[in-house]
């Protein structure tokens, strides 16, 4: 298997993490499907943990990064605010940036394994 490297950006909140990894995918899951159900399903964890893991960011953001509309004929639909897109998008800015950067350091270290 090839060695890869990738970075785990966790950012804090007092005591909780705001956003990581696991929460950018969640994000861009709810993007995708329209459904923190669907979202959920696609990255196979239980509604209620991806449930939970909507309430914390929404809580350690000044403004919700998910909105949820019940449901009623058509049933309801979470969508990303525009917080939530921006903050996915420079989440993942941050990863190539720091890729890129680190290239020839992360290079030297891949050539150290065995």
């Amino acid at each position: 298997r090839e060695p890869r490297a990738q970075f785990r950006l966790r950012i804090s909140s007092g005591d909780d993490i705001a956003v990581g990894p696991g929460k950018i995918d969640l994000l861009e899951a709810i993007g995708e499907t329209g459904s923190i159900t669907a979202a959920a399903r696609a990255l196979g964890m239980s509604y209620r943990r991806a449930w939970l893991l909507v309430d914390t960011m929404n809580r350690c953001f000044r403004e919700p990064v998910v909105k949820t509309a019940a449901g009623g004929v058509r049933g309801g639909g979470t969508v990303l605010t525009d917080v939530g897109r921006e903050v996915v998008r420079r989440y993942r800015h941050v990863e190539v940036t720091a890729l890129r950067t680190g290239k020839r350091d992360l290079d030297a270290i891949v050539g150290l394994l065995r």
